[in-house]
């Protein structure tokens, strides 16, 4: 789920169409939607619990978010296959903050080896080893293996690999099917929302365009809308298809946006204020459960929400400092040794892909 925006702005290669500004502000546009989402599942009184309003609300917030990250991270890979720099790149973006929470959290609870190691090296989600104040650390494992999957997969067969998606998307969906999981945070129980992201930059990449009517922001947003009513208990319980389609209609909303160029949903989306929530996003995600986790979130109903208020403050002012002074020094350090290492990479033959 990881800042997959910035500094992307470069042209593909062709046939793709140009990657201009005004596609690049969409995706900012969701990736900060996609985080209120995840935050008011968290965080705010969604309807009646029966309903699942807030399961319903994180889960969409959460199926943008991976489509976003399968979406770039492919889209980068499809520019520049040289695999240690994007490795390098994306263990600075991510580590460091992930490392210092989760550093921070053991501190403040005493948690033992086997519950420890799991969420420093990102494999929380295959295991029971959830701590207290970091459950959400099930998706940052999910990204993490999935950026190695990818790396590993580009590093043997070069950009052509990445054709394996598409197919992988459709047999984790498959496997979801057969083994009833409408939701989950295990690997196979989740990963095709990643890789259906991933299956939209290879469709257009190689040319595919959104019709006129089909981008229109009513289809847009009707899209949004099924999506999040189709989480909801009661629809679940009678029509959990909707769920396993859940992964490309999330790729749907991202892929149609991008032939908005102008109007209403094109200016929200291209907007500052969710132009900023982008940008601090990925720390968002990883700092908003510390805001109303022990007293914060004691008391009644009454109490607890309006607490909330300060949670929210918490969250945007921690998010703040840590996106542009821990965040921002040392994703542009990676950025340099990531460029350090290009440059010292070997020339591939002639007419063969390096990978």
């Amino acid at each position: 789920m990881h800042d997959p925006v910035h500094g992307a702005a470069s042209r593909a290669v062709p046939p793709a169409p140009p990657e201009g500004r005004a596609h690049l502000a969409a995706l900012d546009g969701w990736r900060g939607l996609s985080i209120l989402g995840v935050m008011a599942g968290h965080m705010l009184p969604l309807g009646p619990v029966a309903w699942g309003g807030n399961v319903a609300v994180a889960a969409t917030g959460m199926a943008l978010f991976f489509t976003l990250s399968g979406f770039l991270i492919t889209r980068t890979l499809l520019r520049d296959d040289a695999v240690v720099p994007f490795v390098i790149k994306r263990v600075f973006r991510i580590l460091p903050l992930a490392w210092l929470y989760i550093l921070l959290v053991i501190a403040g609870q005493g948690a033992p080896w086997s519950v420890i190691l799991p969420n420093l090296l990102f494999y929380a989600n295959a295991s029971e080893a959830t701590l207290a104040y970091a459950p959400h650390f099930w998706s940052l494992s999910l990204e993490m293996q999935f950026y190695a999957f990818v790396a590993v997969l580009v590093g043997v067969g070069g950009r052509r690999a990445l054709w394996l998606l598409p197919p992988l998307a459709l047999a984790v969906t498959a496997y979801r099917v057969v083994h009833h999981v409408p939701f989950g945070v295990a690997t196979l129980d989740r990963i095709d929302e990643i890789m259906a992201g991933a299956t939209m930059a290879l469709a257009i990449h190689h040319g595919w365009r959104p019709s006129a009517w089909a981008a229109r922001p009513v289809v847009i947003l009707g899209l949004v809308a099924v999506l999040t009513l189709g989480m909801l208990e009661p629809v679940v319980a009678r029509f959990p298809y909707i769920c396993y389609l859940r992964p490309y209609m999330a790729a749907s909303i991202v892929g149609l946006s991008l032939a908005m160029e102008r109007g209403w949903l094109a200016r929200l989306l291209g907007g500052a204020v969710l132009r900023y929530i982008a940008r601090i996003s990925y720390a968002l995600y990883v700092l908003h459960p510390l805001t109303y986790a022990g007293w914060m979130g004691s008391g009644d109903v009454a109490v607890r929400y309006t607490k909330r208020i300060g949670s929210f403050v918490l969250a945007f002012a921690g998010a703040h400092l840590s996106t542009f002074y821990l965040e921002q020094p040392l994703t542009r350090l990676g950025r340099r040794i990531a460029s350090g290492a290009k440059r010292h990479r070997a020339p591939a033959p002639d007419g063969v892909a390096a990978a």
